[in-house]
């Protein structure tokens, strides 16, 4: 463009074009963009028509996401759909990832969770209409207990746009180390006069599952002639099938074996002549048990299905009323339902605390220390059976009250409530046991794609016993009340006082049950129907009773499909039929007992104000724009948990002042350099602020609590250099450094007796090895853990971003072709104090060495050194195609378990294409494909020995469908 006033009118075009196609830019884009379209809407009408270029379809929403960018004094980034229904991607967090720095963490295929500049989605706030809230999940393999925000549980078509605060302002929400994301709904004020209805209609198809559903969307809108009043409405419905087929292993382990390659391991006492090989004893030091001892061996190699069976519905509606030009209210209604049942079937060898009894044939060790072969005698088999039934409600209503006082002074006046409900009214686990199985080996030396063999039958119901049944109903709920005043005032010409106070209150709570027991305990009539005589404890062998009879009538036959096995591995078992088992063992009519360690609530309400100052101009021929300001936030903390039996509550409170300023500078019309430095926090992660705490039977593990955690206090410094070198074109690199002042760690005593941890014994679950055998509750093998704040850590990157339209450079048919790309480099420092692998295999007094402690110096948690996006487009406004690429390296989550040091993902890369076909101006038809290379999950146990977790695939799904738009 050849000046600066017909670049500013393209740029009002080009958002003018955005809202039209039904972007909401939420309270404060809205107010951004009108604010752009009344200061220049003298320019926009004396702007040539021929210096503007129009575009549609998907590069209308690329131009439209790059102006908010360029336009913004901050560092943002934004996703605009062209059109209601047509967001780019399928699901919100798989659009988010090819933004630059982000990266998305995934269940049953779809994403789930977001990281921004390496950290983690706890460090991210989420508005919705401007609105903070939480949406939580019970999808994937445990609920969402925290500040996470689960982008799965909406539907992509209910939103319209997204935008991407990467540095604060002092008039933005503070809770954010990451970013500030808003997703956006209709605004039907934006839209045509008179009536509009657009609807698609899709079908999925996955091609694991063989699962067709729909998928159905619809919008129906309305605005008067004056443009003084709109109404709209928006629905979304979608039903999916995934499977998820893969091996896990949960965790590794060390631990005493029975013998190895024909060596006892242990020897019985001169008081204790009478005793068996698999039980008691004093422990035998040789080379091959202590080899066997101190290597790590899975807990619980398994191959297994898991279905996920989904249904969403989404409802949005929206009204507006202008009366005058400086008057606005709208109000905003979001509703979302997202049932998801999760049923597992594995079939295992429960090594996990019965090592014991376990004898150990031609062990095969690696570099890593890992027994990654071998043939057991005595195994614990064991088959599974596993379903949730849940169901997340969201609902969400906010008012906003817009006001121009006079031509320099306005204010909005915005308020709402949002609820979040995660009910699992249903988590049943039956399970059949063989305890004395022999001839089982399992090979792990392609670590991805182990081969497990069961030498004994594992499909004859006269093999196995019935020996557990499990349920652990549970809800979760959030809550959100937010009242927030902002006022502006244009003191002078490119001078604005901005000024506002807030009053917002979090509620989080968690109820949970169980229904768990072990069928027979140390003997007597068994726990379920009372009509087994149990062996005690210590019995052995196949005439030990430590079940109830597995029949045909309670048991199915389960049939591994495609999960990566190699040959010779077992791919048929018998699982319990969980209708005809729960039936026959009654075990909905147990009575509830209460869960102590998610029996737990936090309630915060936030108080402050800010004000900020804003300005524009030019000095020294260059011209600048920048924000700068100072944000106070008062946090009162109640927080409470059950200690025992007593429920205690703990209360605090405490103070920040935050500090930002953003300056960008226009050396050129089309080059924008952006500096930015920010006081920020997070607030403590909700489980670590529980007074009470949980008592882990199967791992010996007692954790509690801490209420006066500190919040994640930081500094964050930002630079970027963009160049707009064309239209719907741009360059960019940028820098981050962020300062973490304070990290929380675990903080760990070893050793104990389970008397020594202070907890009591009705925490314990009843099926788990330390309640079913409480002579283990004297051992000094417990573990007392806590969460403390430890020190900080520092994290830097570099994005690089580029926005290509062939049209810069050629006309035609080339000039329709795109590309968009960005890579991100991050490198971080801290420290871990960790349990790591315990190195003596018996102590002076007999015992097997505790876990060692341990300081490492890694990442921080979820931060992948490299990751790179790249879209390759064609559009002519008629036809369109994608193809669209993500890659992710390696990252952990975080402290593991057992010994492993530091557990997480391996690297990923996804492939998704699309083509769009506009048949008339009001058909379109397509054709999507997502995880087109059908990519596996891989999850390790420990960062450096790379010890397998779990590897599992989902297939590739398939969308075809039709939209039309009146």
């Amino acid at each position: 463009m050849g000046s600066r006033i017909s670049q500013r009118a393209s740029r009002v075009s080009i958002i003018k074009l955005a809202l039209l196609a039904g972007c909401a830019l939420g309270a404060a884009g809205t107010a951004q963009a009108q604010d752009a379209t009344a200061q220049d809407q003298a320019a926009e009408n004396d702007a040539v028509a021929a210096d503007e270029i129009v575009v549609t379809g998907f590069r209308q929403s690329l131009e439209a996401a790059i102006n908010l960018k360029r336009n913004s004094v901050g560092a943002i980034d934004a996703i605009v759909a062209e059109d209601i229904a047509k967001f780019p991607d399928q699901n919100l967090a798989e659009s988010l990832q090819r933004i630059p720095g982000i990266s998305i963490t995934r269940d049953a295929g779809e994403g789930r969770a977001i990281t921004v500049r390496g950290l983690g989605s706890q460090f991210t706030r989420v508005r919705v209409n401007g609105l903070e809230t939480v949406a939580t999940s019970t999808d994937g393999a445990s609920a969402n207990r925290d500040r996470a925000f689960d982008f799965n549980v909406f539907a992509s078509e209910l939103f319209s746009s997204i935008v991407i605060h990467k540095t604060a302002e002092a008039s933005l929400d503070e809770g954010s180390l990451g970013a500030v994301v808003d997703l956006n709904t209709g605004n039907p004020l934006a839209a045509k006069a008179g009536f509009t209805a657009v609807g698609s209609a899709v079908v999925s198809y996955n091609d694991l599952s063989e699962y067709a559903g729909p998928r159905l969307a619809g919008l129906l809108s309305w605005r008067n002639d004056a443009g003084t009043f709109g109404v709209s409405l928006s629905a979304a419905y979608q039903k999916t099938q995934v499977l998820e087929l893969g091996n896990n292993t949960v965790r590794w382990a060390q631990a005493r074996f029975d013998s190895v390659n024909g060596t006892p391991c242990f020897q019985q006492s001169a008081a204790n002549t009478a005793g068996r090989p698999n039980s008691g004893g004093v422990y035998r030091p040789s080379a091959a048990c202590d080899q066997a001892t101190l290597s790590f061996h899975p807990r619980i190699p398994r191959y297994g299905e898991v279905k996920h069976d989904r249904e969403r519905l989404g409802i949005t509606g929206s009204i507006q009323f202008a009366p005058t030009d400086m008057t606005k209210f709208s109000i905003d209604g979001l509703f979302s339902r997202f049932n998801s049942d999760r049923r597992e079937r594995w079939g295992e060898v429960l090594f996990r605390s019965n090592e014991r009894s376990i004898d150990v044939i031609n062990p095969v060790y690696d570099a890593n220390n890992n027994m990654i072969s071998g043939t057991f005698n005595d195994a614990w088999v064991r088959t599974e059976h596993y379903l949730r039934e849940s169901t997340t409600e969201f609902y969400q209503v906010g008012g906003t009250w817009d006001q121009d006082l006079s031509d320099s002074f306005r204010f909005t006046l915005l308020g709402g409530i949002s609820k979040s409900t995660a009910d699992i009214p249903v988590e049943t686990t039956i399970v059949f046991d063989d305890r004395d199985a022999q001839g089982y080996s399992y090979d792990y030396s392609d670590m991805k794609r182990p081969k497990l063999t069961f030498g004994t039958s594992v499909t004859d119901p006269a093999v196995f016993q019935l020996a557990e049944i499990r349920d652990r109903p549970s809800e979760i709920v959030n809550q959100f009340k937010t009242a927030q005043l902002r006022t502006e005032w244009d003191v002078a010409e490119g001078f604005t006082i901005k000024a506002g106070v807030m009053w917002r209150r979090f509620e989080f709570d968690t109820v949970a049950f169980t229904r768990d027991t072990a069928v027979c305990g140390n003997g007597g009539l068994d726990r379920v129907l009372g009509t087994v005589t149990c062996s005690p404890t210590a019995a052995f062998g196949p005439a030990a009773i430590y079940g109830l009879p597995v029949t045909a009538q309670i048991s199915e036959l389960f049939e591994l499909g495609k999960a990566g096995q190699p040959a010779g591995n077992t791919n048929a078992w018998l699982v319990p039929n969980l209708d005809t088992a729960a039936e026959f063992t009654k075990l909905y009519s147990r009575p509830l007992a209460l869960d102590a360690g998610n029996n737990r609530g936090v309630q915060e309400t936030t108080k402050g104000g800010y004000v900020q100052f804003d300005a524009k101009g030019e000095l020294l021929g260059v011209e600048y724009a920048l924000n700068a300001g100072i944000r106070y936030v008062k946090t009162e903390q109640s927080s409470y948990g059950l200690v025992g039996t007593v429920d205690r509550t703990v209360e605090r409170s405490y103070d920040d002042w935050l500090p930002s300023a953003n300056l960008a500078i226009f050396p050129t019309q089309n080059v924008i350099l952006r500096f930015a430095a920010a006081d920020v926090i997070t607030r403590p992660t909700l489980g670590a602020l529980t007074p009470g705490g949980t008592a882990d039977g199967f791992n010996y593990r007692v954790s509690t609590g801490n209420p006066f955690l500190e919040p994640f206090r930081a500094t964050n410094y930002d630079m970027s250099a963009e160049w707009y070198f064309a239209p719907q074109a741009v360059l960019s690199v940028a820098w981050f450094k962020k300062n973490i002042a304070t990290f929380t760690r675990s903080d760990s005593i070893t050793e104990l007796t389970y008397a020594q941890t202070g907890a009591p014994v009705t925490s314990l679950n009843p099926s788990s090895p330390a309640a079913i055998n409480p002579s283990q509750l004297l051992e000094p093998r417990w573990v007392l853990s806590t969460t403390v704040n430890g020190e900080g850590a520092t994290l830097e990157g570099w994005e690089i971003a580029a926005q290509i339209p062939f049209s810069a450079f050629t006309d035609g048919f080339l000039g329709n072709f795109g590309i968009l790309a960005n890579a991100t480099f991050i490198s971080s420092d801290a420290d871990y104090q960790l349990q790591g692998p315990i190195t003596v295999a018996n102590q002076p007094n007999g015992n097997l060495g505790p876990l060692t402690n341990v300081n490492v110096t890694n990442t921080l948690a979820n931060v992948s050194k490299r990751s790179y996006n790249g879209t390759f487009y064609y559009d002519d406004g008629k036809f369109s195609a994608r193809v669209m690429a993500t890659y992710r390296s390696r990252w952990h989550e975080g402290a593991s378990g057992t010994g492993n040091i530091l557990e997480g993902f391996g690297s990923q890369f996804n492939l998704d294409a699309s083509i769009r076909y506009k048949v008339t101006e009001w058909l379109e038809v397509s054709l999507e494909g997502n995880n087109l290379t059908d990519t596996y999950r891989y999850r390790f146990t420990d960062f450096d020995a790379d010890r397998n977790y779990e590897n599992n695939h989902f297939g590739r799904t398939f969308f075809l469908g039709a939209r039309f738009k009146y």
